[in-house]
């Protein structure tokens, strides 16, 4: 697989002008998946309520995102306001027909933050197939909790993408403990931040794929940024192989 995350730096940005750049960076790439930030399709840090530009889980967000992996024929994972029941945190992964593979609403709101008043929590973990990998999806501060990732680790997932939106207070997240998640459970991770500002928040960049191994095979800067890496299965086979954790942890 070529797995790409594109780091956006749209703070301001509309909806369509997100889209435009989303767009023009894909041009050319011939990625099989492409992770763009938490709520990327309308900005993490608003002014107004979350509530009020959400939409449906296949409504206007996805509609243009998915012609986008259509005409580029790449999946697309992207983090957006979802209405539903209530309003979600939520990511949606759309394959390269335009077709829904998954949707993730997020199970942990961070704290001290907006998101308590503006999403409701959600329920399950999500899991999905991709060109012969196992993916799993986590938002922002659930993987920062061992047990998101070593859950989708023993669900067999060989890949977890985690869209985020961290600001620049908190480089050991993207630093240390996102290679040692894919250290420890065996696993590419792909974590797809913002870039530059956003009202008063200033983002990390930093976004970053690693290999099952905790090495780092591609990592962005502060500003807008596509990183690639290929990726593949044996990597993940090696690592576990090599360092098998995820069989005797269950002694402990």
């Amino acid at each position: 697989m070529r797995l790409g995350v594109f780091q956006s730096a749209c703070g301001g940005c509309d909806f369509e002008r997100r889209i435009e750049r989303l767009d023009a960076a894909l041009t050319g790439q011939s990625l099989d998946l492409v992770v763009c930030p938490e709520l990327f399709a309308n900005g993490y840090h608003i002014e107004g309520d979350h509530r009020d530009v959400a939409e449906p889980v296949e409504g206007r967000y996805f509609q243009s995102i998915a012609l986008l992996a259509r005409r580029h024929k790449t999946a697309i994972a992207f983090g957006y306001p979802e209405a539903a029941e209530q309003t979600f945190n939520s990511a949606a992964a759309i394959g390269a027909d335009g077709i829904l593979l998954a949707n993730h609403r997020k199970r942990v709101v961070a704290p001290d933050s907006f998101e308590e008043h503006s999403f409701a929590t959600g329920k399950t973990p999500t899991i999905f197939d991709l060109a012969g990998l196992r993916i799993a999806v986590a938002i922002c501060y659930e993987i920062e909790f061992p047990e998101t990732a070593r859950a989708a680790a023993k669900a067999g997932a060989d890949l977890l993408i985690a869209p985020t939106a961290l600001v620049d207070a908190w480089p050991i997240v993207a630093e240390r403990l996102i290679p040692t998640r894919a250290f420890e459970n065996g696993f590419w991770l792909a974590y797809a931040n913002h870039g530059g500002h956003e009202l008063s928040h200033r983002y990390l960049g930093g976004s970053r794929i690693v290999a099952p191994n905790g090495i780092e095979a591609a990592i962005a800067g502060q500003g807008e940024e596509l990183i690639t890496a290929r990726i593949d299965k044996a990597a993940v086979t090696s690592a576990r192989n090599r360092l098998p954790y995820l069989r005797d942890c269950a002694v402990l």
